[in-house]
């Protein structure tokens, strides 16, 4: 599988990296548990800017952007505005490609959460901002109540690479433990047979939670951990998560 570097950190290489998300609504909290992130075991921070509050005002989160990426030290910082079609609170209008070309043109993040759900014209502008401020661009695409096809899923994770993504995402809802399998087996072919980018992927809740830890024997490249507040159903804690990752790769 084709690797990405970030600050230091190979997704695509080896164990899979741990994220761990920014959750917090108020600004003061926000900044306290970013320092404590960026001393701890987590591979890259995600700050879930949707999540802030006031965040539906670009001015709020270009304010603290800095405050963020200082308290991280030299953490990868992946900055996302999860919209409501996707699961989060964030606008669906023009405010949210916007958003999204303003903090990559801030110069304080590394990579960018895109959305494949905002319509190929759309997400192709948005990663050619990405691009020409060197920012990663990390297309993904989420459903919180079900699990397409295998097949379907496979498309959507070809169609973010046909669009310019330089890491891809996938995560969805599973009603049963064949739903998980699809998942996995949705991320092995695209591992196996179009390998030009990293994948992420998990199937959300308890019932999907070994998607998350045992990713790495089907090409997931990274999985997300909590260290505060999730952002997903079925994180496990950042300790649990180097725990047993560290278990499954050492017995591969």
């Amino acid at each position: 599988m084709h690797t990405v570097e970030i600050r230091g950190v190979a997704l695509g290489d080896g164990i899979p990296k741990v994220i761990v998300p920014l959750c917090e609504t108020d600004a003061a909290a926000l900044l306290e548990q970013a320092r404590a992130l960026g001393t701890s075991e987590a591979d890259l921070i995600e700050w879930r800017v949707d999540a802030l509050d006031g965040a539906k005002d670009a001015a709020v989160v270009l304010a603290l952007l800095p405050d963020v990426r200082a308290a991280l030290g030299q953490k990868p910082l992946l900055a996302t505005c999860r919209t409501a079609r996707d699961g989060g609170t964030g606008p669906v209008d023009a405010r949210y490609p916007a958003l999204v070309k303003l903090l990559c043109e801030s110069g304080q993040i590394d990579l960018v959460d895109i959305e494949l759900s905002a319509g190929n014209d759309m997400v192709h502008e948005m990663v050619a901002a990405a691009h020409a401020n060197h920012v990663t661009a990390l297309v993904s695409w989420h459903d919180f109540s079900t699990t397409p096809p295998q097949a379907e899923m496979i498309d959507r994770l070809r169609r973010m690479q046909a669009l310019g993504a330089d890491i891809i995402k996938l995560a969805v809802m599973p009603r049963c433990r064949a739903d998980v399998a699809a998942l996995l087996g949705a991320t092995a072919e695209i591992a196996d047979r179009h390998p030009e980018i990293p994948i992420i992927s998990m199937s959300m809740g308890p019932l999907g939670r070994i998607s998350r830890l045992a990713g790495e024997a089907f090409g997931s490249c990274a999985t997300f951990a909590t260290a505060g507040r999730a952002s997903a159903p079925g994180q496990p804690t950042l300790e649990q998560a180097r725990a047993l990752l560290k278990a499954l790769h050492t017995d591969l």
